[in-house]
């Protein structure tokens, strides 16, 4: 949030359940009044047509594609046109106190991207679901205050786990998720001392741990090229349970 925006970064769970976790870190739902979206899948989605229904001062945002994608298959229902907006991969755009590029990332998605938010001089990243990180958005996320990146699954632990082969080689390949070490080794390339908090997300149930995921980004911005701040912090986050808030 900055002072004139409260923003959701994207809309998977439910109202309610939305409604129920904002509450729980102090922000009345009604306070909301924009949605960046980052894909059509529907943990990143389902929620939002619900939200923007409601709630009509919510202002949504993603890529033509994405809105293609949403409005051909009704998969969210009907939703209100004066409350879409569109912003393309490599745009910038302003709000009041607000700036927000957005970036293409790899994914089995309509149109996928994520955002780089940027407030009085700060500027925080979101990026998960992708396959790899790009030199091209290694450059545009470089040297931010603070990260969510994705560390989806630790290798071994998806080879040797219960998934389908397909469904293994999805989450490998280029349009699937960031393991730990490709998380880990992105953070090396973009983290600089500037960077105070780094948030790992997306984490799978099946496939990972949070002392795996925890441990392989310490090892590797400690034994990297990474020029680490001495008080950098890192913080798990649960997808059912809110993260306190972190003044950034």
């Amino acid at each position: 949030m900055t002072k004139k925006h409260k923003i959701l970064m994207d809309a998977g769970l439910s109202g309610k359940k939305t409604k129920e976790l904002l509450a729980k870190v102090g922000v009345d739902i009604s306070q909301i009044d924009m949605v960046f979206l980052s894909h059509d899948h529907s943990d990143h989605s389902g929620g939002l047509g619900v939200l923007m229904r409601r709630y009509p001062q919510i202002n949504a945002f993603a890529n033509s594609g994405t809105w293609d994608y949403l409005l051909e298959t009704g998969k969210i229902g009907k939703l209100p046109a004066q409350q879409i907006n569109v912003i393309e991969p490599d745009q910038t755009q302003i709000f009041d106190d607000l700036e927000v590029t957005a970036f293409a990332t790899s994914h089995d998605a309509a149109q996928p991207q994520y955002y780089v938010f940027g407030n009085e001089g700060k500027r925080m990243v979101f990026l998960t679901d992708t396959g790899y990180v790009s030199e091209k958005v290694a450059k545009t996320i470089e040297d931010a205050d603070a990260y969510m990146m994705e560390f989806n699954y630790d290798t071994m632990m998806l080879r040797e786990g219960p998934y389908s082969w397909a469904l293994k080689q999805r989450i490998l390949s280029d349009l699937g998720h960031l393991s730990n070490e490709q998380a880990g080794q992105a953070l090396v390339d973009i983290v600089t001392k500037r960077t105070k908090q780094i948030f790992l997300s997306h984490l799978s149930r099946h496939n990972n741990t949070e002392y795996l995921a925890k441990d392989t980004a310490w090892e590797m911005l400690e034994h990297g090229d990474a020029d680490v701040s001495s008080d950098l912090n890192i913080t798990m986050t649960e997808p059912d349970d809110p993260t306190d808030l972190t003044e950034i």
